[in-house]
């Protein structure tokens, strides 16, 4: 059992390294979508996605509460393919803004990711299963000059350092080429 985080930015290869690392690791794979279609444009991307994957994977689409449907879905899987936390974040992010109005109770959504972390890490300890997380790397960019683009950026780094921390290998992607970092 082997937790893999790939962290980078937008179109640095993320997913693909995870897709080719997967089978590396085992099989059976569970493919954990956590996008949601919310136009046109992106429901093309998701498309796109789902012809990279290979046939022979278990595809679970879900949007929170990823941890437990995880644990319904999993049926033995050997490898668990998470793609992605920066979507899962937003997910909850956009939730509960929606839900308030436009107004941001910002210690409800921190503990809210928060559990959504801890219930996704207590999943990998649990199944045996070896996890690849897929995850933007935000912080290294410019400053968003509103405060909901800042809170975004210090939660997805919060819940980055806490799979960072369950995770027993962590490779940087850029421009296509995985970088470890850990160990």
């Amino acid at each position: 059992m082997k937790n893999i985080l790939i962290i980078g930015g937008a179109r640095s290869g993320k997913s693909t390294f995870a897709l080719e690392l997967a089978p590396k690791l085992g099989e059976p794979v569970l493919f954990v979508a956590t996008a949601q279609a919310g136009d046109e444009e992106m429901r093309q991307r998701i498309e796109e996605h789902k012809r990279t994957r290979s046939a022979t994977w278990s595809t679970l689409e879900a949007t929170r509460h990823i941890g437990s449907q995880i644990m319904k879905k999993f049926g033995g899987a050997q490898v668990v393919i998470v793609d992605c936390i920066s979507l899962l974040v937003n997910n909850i992010f956009c939730q509960y803004i929606d839900q308030a109005g436009g107004q941001i109770d910002a210690p409800l959504l921190e503990q809210k990711i928060t559990d959504e972390i801890s219930e996704l890490v207590d999943c990998m300890v649990n199944t045996g299963a070896s996890f690849i997380m897929v995850t933007n790397e935000v912080g290294m960019g410019l400053v968003s000059d509103n405060m909901m683009g800042r809170l975004y950026r210090d939660l997805l780094g919060k819940a980055n350092q806490m799979l960072a921390q369950h995770a027993d290998q962590i490779y940087l992607m850029v421009a296509g080429l995985p970088l470890p970092i850990k160990p």
